[in-house]
């Protein structure tokens, strides 16, 4: 069982139904954000990028970041809506939160290296019924982020 390092509370912009996380040195990055991103997909990988698909056009999330010193148990606790993971590689140990609006917030990861992440979202069918009905969300669609290195 992994330790928690640390952790992080963001507010992140989503627009298009999207944001992303990505080295924050972008001039490293094969495929910089938002080339090649698409619509309705939960996570897609890319090198040193990872695009995040949410149930809402456009709206406030709620990302909750936590860092592990290795995998961390998964959650049985709560009710999670969307569950999935995956790789990403980072040259300076910080990623850069972006969407089509805003950015960057930073993520600290605290060394360079591969890391892997398992992604988890909540609140998505209610997000979706409030953007669309509403039109103004915050908060209301929750992330969790749990990274740690992808050590061999």
């Amino acid at each position: 069982m992994g330790s928690l390092r640390h952790e992080q509370e963001l507010d992140v912009r989503v627009s298009y139904g999207q944001f992303c996380i990505q080295e924050s040195h972008d001039t490293k990055i094969p495929i910089p954000y938002p080339n090649e991103a698409e619509s309705g997909v939960f996570l897609k990988a890319f090198p040193m990028r990872l695009d995040l698909g949410s149930a809402g056009h456009t709206h406030t999330a709620s990302v909750r970041v936590e860092v592990w010193d290795s995998v961390p148990d998964p959650d049985h606790q709560k009710a999670w809506d969307e569950v999935a993971e995956a790789a990403t590689e980072t040259v300076s140990g910080d990623l850069a939160v972006w969407s089509m609006e805003r950015g960057p917030d930073v993520i600290t990861l605290g060394k360079p290296g591969l890391w892997r992440v398992r992604v988890a979202a909540a609140g998505r069918a209610e997000v979706l019924q409030q953007t669309t009905d509403v039109g103004v969300a915050y908060g209301v669609e929750r992330w969790r982020l749990q990274f740690w290195p992808d050590e061999p």
